[in-house]
């Protein structure tokens, strides 16, 4: 974790502190938000100039033995640049307070915070709100409309008014739910632990916060122009999403660059330019209930469960195999009488072996790199639902919930600006994750008015 959180602070110097690099040249400015969509071929993406610069080849021997855990440790193991004096203070900064940090980090994983547990995410959320306030951001709980049944979301601001505004974006819901038998924090051999959320993604939300700790140790805070959004409901975002991420999208919008902190897939050294969005889709199929024995008949059809096979079948046969876009299928549920809770992910289905199924409902995700191969799986999934079965009916709905983030100039800029500083560290490369081995995360709210980097927690 010291590593990331080391980086990261040395990239927020670069970007949102007013101080200018140690040569005295300016800081330079990022590419303008969208002005090239990068290829998604990744052998085009390693050809193309830019990610030649982010992504250059790997050291030698990479991956065979542990990462260093210190900037002393780092620099010995390997070639680095020079440290300007105050890179030098963040690094100390960071080795000093890392017992700290972990402290911490486990205080807030046993704090229970599932989505649904509104008190918990809130407790959460109090507890950074103190360490923020504390080093002299203004804070802001966010309320959500009660009939959203969400927490709401902290938001922290500190405007040293010169250098680039950069949005730091964690979350403090997790997926483990108050009713789950994982709850506590549990320190492993090897210096690893695990908990709820550890990695998702309470782990990367202490990065930002002892990130800005070591700028703040350094002197290097006051000046800076810095937003710190973490949300309360990125594993069940809030209904509709113009209120639920009015905040993120006015935040992204007045930022220069946008940062997120959910883990990587690649490991420490790799980061995310691109990652697929997430659509959730229901399909609901109703038909005439009968007794079994009149089953196919032209009074009675096929019954629901057919249909709902026949549509899921088309969906594998013409849909699978196509280049990041991915269809998955969660929960069916069939049968005389079905009651689906989407809130909860559950449901309960009633029927008997000698009735035909009058209801079907089937749950599921669609994710997509862009928004051109998102709509046009819908035209294609819409299509197949309409050719239904003699005497029964299927319709289909999507919910939009994560936008794709497509990958930019601007985005590759930020991926090279984090690879020097790794390598000055002495951290070695950050190499660019393959964005078919990425879910959605909030940072592609901010994509869409910013630059943006994921994977760094």
């Amino acid at each position: 974790m010291r590593q990331v959180w080391l980086v990261i602070a040395s990239v927020a110097l670069t970007l949102g502190c007013a101080s200018a690099p140690p040569d005295g040249s300016e800081v330079p400015v990022l590419a303008e938000v969208g002005t090239q969509a990068m290829p998604l071929d990744l052998e085009a993406v390693v050809a193309s100039p830019l990610a030649a610069q982010a992504a250059p080849a790997p050291v030698a021997g990479r991956g065979t033995s542990a990462a260093p855990t210190t900037v002393a440790a780092a620099r010995e193991s390997g070639p680095g640049g020079d440290l300007s004096p105050t890179e030098r203070r963040i690094a100390e900064a960071v080795d000093r307070r890392s017992s700290e940090a972990e402290a911490f980090l486990q205080r807030i994983v046993n704090v229970n915070s599932g989505t649904m547990n509104r008190a918990g995410v809130r407790e959460v959320g109090r507890m950074f709100e103190t360490e923020l306030a504390a080093l002299g951001f203004e804070t802001r709980w966010i309320e959500m409309p009660p009939e959203m049944g969400r927490a709401g979301h902290l938001f922290a601001e500190i405007d040293g008014g010169s250098g680039q505004r950069v949005l730091l974006i964690g979350h403090l819901d997790t997926v483990y739910e108050s009713d789950s038998p994982f709850q506590s924090f549990e320190t492993l051999e090897g210096g690893e632990a695990r908990g709820p959320g550890v990695a998702d993604m309470k782990g990367g939300d202490v990065v930002i916060l002892y990130a800005l700790k070591a700028l703040a140790d350094a002197g290097a805070l006051a000046d800076a122009r810095i937003v710190v959004a973490l949300l309360g409901d990125e594993e069940a975002t809030g209904d509709p999403l113009a209120v639920s991420r009015a905040d993120l999208y006015d935040a992204a919008r007045r930022s220069d660059a946008a940062l997120g902190f959910e883990g990587g897939v690649g490991g420490l050294n790799s980061a995310t330019v691109a990652r697929r969005g997430f659509t959730g889709w229901t399909l609901e199929v109703s038909a005439i209930r009968g007794h079994s024995s009149v089953i196919f008949s032209d009074q009675y059809g096929a019954g629901a469960i057919f249909e709902a096979a026949r549509v899921l079948s088309r969906f594998y046969e013409e849909l699978r195999g196509e280049e990041y876009l991915t269809l998955g299928a969660g929960l069916i549920l069939g049968g005389t009488s079905v009651a689906y809770d989407a809130q909860l992910d559950r449901g309960e289905a009633f029927g008997k072996t000698n009735v035909i199924p009058q209801m079907v409902t089937v749950a599921g995700d669609l994710r997509t790199l862009t928004f051109d191969q998102l709509e046009s799986a819908k035209a294609r999934m819409r299509g197949i639902v309409a050719e239904s079965l003699p005497r029964a009916t299927a319709k289909i709905r999507f919910r939009d919930s994560y936008p794709p983030m497509a990958p930019t100039e601007g985005n590759y800029a930020l991926l090279h600006r984090l690879d020097t500083v790794s390598r000055d560290l002495g951290f070695g490369p950050i190499d660019p994750v393959d964005p078919g081995r990425r879910g959605a995360a909030d940072i592609s709210f901010a994509a869409q008015y910013t630059d943006a980097l994921g994977g760094l927690g």
